[in-house]
């Protein structure tokens, strides 16, 4: 019996259309909003990732040839120089063969981190460039939140504005569409660092999208905050709404 994986991992290219569906509707709701623009450079961010996701999952020929060349040129000089070394254990002292084999030590440790290095520089190559795209997504996360920042729920209801107010010209059940389109953007970034986290098997990467994952549950709880609020204000506008008219 075959088990189906669609469902186990995420694709990419889904994750993409579905970025691309939602910035359609904001375009179509709000169009010509700075949450449009967001939008755009999140799936700008989200066709890279596959692009860099490509790149790290593809082995670097060159530089692994390079490194395994520099590796076994530098054992071929520290066996050349062990065999080359005319040491008579009759006329050496025993202070000195101590130092002796404290140097070789000192000099195999050292060798040793060398090609511990040189091993691992391809992996911290690509770390380093997985690490430079999740904080973009970070970022961006960010700007999302500062585009829901001053949509202030209490302001579409009998609202007094002062002179160093920001304009607020949305209706409650169009703010409520605004922040959802928000706490959509801030888990649809979380999917595009989680796909880092799956293709690229790395302790760092890995913690750096959980912190990112952290971060945008933590700025969708104070979205979803905002929408109860205008929730809670619509059905007490409604209840005092079919009061006056039961009274009339």
């Amino acid at each position: 019996m075959e088990v189906s994986v669609i469902y186990r991992r995420l694709d990419s290219s889904k994750t993409i259309s579905t970025i691309n569906k939602l910035k359609m509707r904001i375009d179509e709701r709000f169009p010509a909003s700075g949450l449009v623009k967001v939008a755009n450079e999140l799936e700008i961010i989200a066709n890279e990732t596959n692009q860099k996701l490509a790149w790290i999952a593809k082995p670097n020929y060159l530089l692994r040839i390079t490194l395994i060349s520099i590796i076994a040129l530098i054992l071929a000089v520290l066996i050349y120089s062990i065999s080359n070394m005319n040491i008579s254990l009759k006329i050496i002292s025993l202070a000195e063969l101590i130092q002796l084999i404290e140097a070789i030590l000192n000099d195999i440790i050292l060798i040793s981190a060398a090609i511990f290095f040189l091993l691992s520089l391809e992996q911290r190559i690509k770390r380093f460039r997985a690490l430079a795209a999740l904080d973009e997504l970070r970022a961006l996360a960010h700007v999302i939140d500062m585009q829901q920042l001053t949509k202030d729920p209490s302001r579409s209801f009998k609202y007094k504005p002062t002179k160093s107010s920001p304009d607020q010209n949305l209706t409650a059940y169009e703010l409520g569409r605004y922040l959802d389109y928000c706490s959509e953007m801030l888990s649809l970034t979380s999917k595009v660092a989680a796909l880092f986290a799956q293709h690229f098997n790395d302790a760092l990467v890995l913690a750096t999208v959980n912190d990112l994952e952290n971060l945008t549950t933590g700025l969708s709880q104070k979205i979803w905050q905002k929408l109860m609020i205008i929730h809670r204000l619509s059905e007490d506008e409604l209840l005092q709404e079919s009061v006056n008219l039961k009274i009339t």
